[in-house]
């Protein structure tokens, strides 16, 4: 945590695990155009139909929509077919919804959308570089290249002025039986399935502080003389820790399973390999979604109702724990018995 405490995790609309906003889908009703459907505290969905600093989130349940719009109550409005299986996606985040929108048979506007802003591409340079590092030295090893984002990288697989690096992507074309004209495009795609690694990875990595000021914030609740009688509320603050604790375990595990299964793929090229990896990390991509969505939520809200150590006294972070953190938190403990189940 630093100086200035923690804050509500406040991503754009397509960086965000939890906002989905409802411009991508082709709804008929022009005030919804505007609108976002949010998984809230509760990680129930609902609309935002409009939301600042002044007046905070004026949010409408799904349900209530017909009512809000005069829709006819004999027949579903297709806006609100739509939305009830939007409400039931896990997670919003661009990668676990390109695979639970075609699923659930959703149209969407453009496909192309659903991607990450080119703010957050550039964010997870860091992330990228463990991911290009070997594909650097395979084909540019001992050459002077400069490569700061995964774009610079792409340019040079485009148009390799090295004699050196021309020849190398001869061998690895022929490794993967594509042409080498093919490269760049087959790179384009294995870049796409890692940077969904590497957003995954930043999402967790930002989220240690708060899961160390949430747990950190039990302990005058537990030493606090009256409330550590309420045996109800001592079960729930361990139950909060422990899914803290064992689902941030289960999605870093899994990611060091893919970090692992990487570096083999390296030394082992083919286009099976890649499409092996590539196969392996997207089966995952909704269950690690729905994990980091609705620890993010859960973070976020702790975070703007006690943004530093001493907001907030015992009696107040109780009352939070048993009314807004404990709810939901069985669909997230849902989420890793499925990691178990897909192992």
């Amino acid at each position: 945590m630093d100086d200035d405490g923690l804050k509500p995790i406040n991503d754009s609309d397509m960086d965000s695990m939890f906002v989905l906003p409802l411009s991508i889908i082709p709804l008929q009703t022009p005030a919804l155009q505007a609108a976002k459907l949010i998984k809230n505290v509760r990680l129930r969905s609902a609309v935002e139909i409009f939301a600042d600093a002044q007046t905070g989130s004026g949010q409408v349940e799904v349900e209530a929509l017909p009512a809000m719009f005069g829709w006819p109550v004999d027949q579903v409005h297709p806006d609100l077919g739509i939305l009830r299986r939007l409400a039931l996606l896990p997670s919003y985040d661009v990668y676990s919804l390109r695979i639970s929108l075609r699923e659930h048979g959703i149209p969407v506007n453009d496909y192309a959308a659903l991607k990450l802003s080119p703010d957050k591409a550039a964010e997870l340079t860091r992330y990228m570089i463990m991911f290009t590092r070997p594909l650097m030295k395979m084909i540019y090893s001992g050459e002077d290249v400069q490569v700061d984002s995964y774009d610079d990288l792409m340019k040079l697989f485009r148009d390799p002025d090295i004699k050196k690096a021309r020849q190398r992507l001869e061998t690895m074309a022929e490794s993967l039986n594509i042409d080498i004209f093919d490269v760049p495009r087959f790179l384009e795609d294995y870049g796409d399935t890692f940077m969904s690694l590497s957003y995954f990875r930043h999402c967790l990595d930002r989220l240690e502080p708060y899961f160390t000021a949430c747990v950190q914030s039990m302990t005058p609740i537990r030493s606090h003389f009256q409330l550590k009688q309420n045996i109800n509320l001592m079960k729930t603050c361990d139950l909060i820790e422990e899914s803290i604790n064992s689902i941030s375990s289960s999605i870093s595990g899994r990611l060091e399973v893919f970090d692992k299964r990487t570096r083999e793929m390296w030394e082992n090229i083919s286009q099976d390999e890649f499409r092996s990896v590539k196969s392996m990390i997207e089966r995952y991509h909704v269950t690690i979604g729905a994990a980091l969505c609705g620890l993010t939520v859960k973070m976020s809200a702790f975070a703007r109702m006690f943004p530093r150590p001493n907001s907030g006294g015992p009696i107040k972070r109780a009352d939070f724990m048993m009314t807004e953190m404990i709810q939901g938190i069985d669909l997230i403990r849902d989420v890793e018995k499925k990691f178990q189940s897909q192992s």
